[in-house]
């Protein structure tokens, strides 16, 4: 099942896709695709209510796309989870994930805007597999019970300025904060109908040239694990988002290449999760 939120921002409406492309309002049953309704998300219900006839057909055709869940409370993000992007980037392979957060208001919609910071030198781009929480998840103690607490899966690109990061007194924060940093979805695919998380292919292209070619396969940490080693740390609440990580291909790891400029065109995509497509402006 695929879940979306259309409009302008912040008056985004919650929808559900058929298995036809139809697209049905969930208004009727949910003001957002929030962390309450992902709590009480019931798959195979709403999937009959779709099948019944029992929400409404909508025409989305030309409408912004929003991000899938809206304003997450946190996004917990996980750092040189690739073995390849590891190396590229002149790093030892982890013992354990490392993480570290973005602002939720770093989180746009999957086309929107992406904008280069005032006196930014290297802003980056990294195309991630990204979950988003439907359950409470505490001191989990296994990775069946980290699948449990999975509402669905989508896109991030975790927009990274990479002098900020490194070059301005090593905080990761200053990096990866800056606003329209996270542009998220377009869906939010539930775990059944995406399948396995660890089967999936990353591309992300700039002005129309593959930089990023990767596979899920190839984490260090698969997401399942992230999941349950996070809640050792930290509680996640539904509609938090969790990315795991980006594969090799940034600009940080290709000598000679320019980083990203206003004007600029990313595309993103993920097996089963959709697309995405960004145009650099200034902030």
């Amino acid at each position: 099942m695929k879940l979306l939120r259309v409009g302008p921002p912040g008056a985004e409406r919650p929808i559900v896709l058929g298995p036809d492309g139809t697209a049905y309002d969930l208004s009727g049953r949910t003001v957002d695709l929030d962390g309450a309704f992902l709590s009480r998300l019931q798959v195979t219900e709403l999937a009959q209510a779709v099948a019944r006839g029992e929400l409404p057909v909508v025409d989305i055709a030309g409408q912004r796309i929003g991000a899938p869940v809206v304003r997450p409370g946190k996004l917990v993000c996980v750092g040189l989870n690739y073995r390849d992007h590891a190396a590229e980037a002149g790093a030892q392979i982890p013992a354990e994930p490392v993480l570290f957060l973005k602002g939720s208001d770093t989180v746009v919609g999957p086309n929107d805007e992406v904008l280069v910071p005032r006196g930014s030198l290297k802003t980056d781009y990294e195309v991630e597999l990204a979950a988003v929480i439907g359950q409470r998840a505490r001191y989990l103690e296994s990775q069946e019970q980290a699948a449990a607490v999975i509402a669905g899966y989508t896109i991030s690109n975790d927009v990274t300025e990479r002098a900020f990061q490194f070059e301005r007194g090593g905080q990761w924060d200053k990096g990866k904060c800056c606003e329209t940093f996270n542009p998220l979805g377009p869906y939010l695919v539930t775990p059944d109908e995406l399948g396995d998380p660890q089967a999936l292919e990353l591309k992300l292209w700039v002005n129309g040239e593959l930089r990023q070619d990767g596979r899920t396969a190839e984490m260090i940490f698969p997401i399942l694990e992230v999941i349950r080693y996070i809640s050792q740390f930290m509680v996640l609440e539904p509609g938090d988002v969790v990315t795991t990580g980006t594969p090799a291909g940034v600009t940080m790891g290709r000598p000679g290449t320019a980083f990203l400029q206003p004007g600029d065109v990313l595309e993103l995509e993920v097996t089963g999760l959709g697309r995405q497509r960004q145009v650099l402006g200034k902030a």
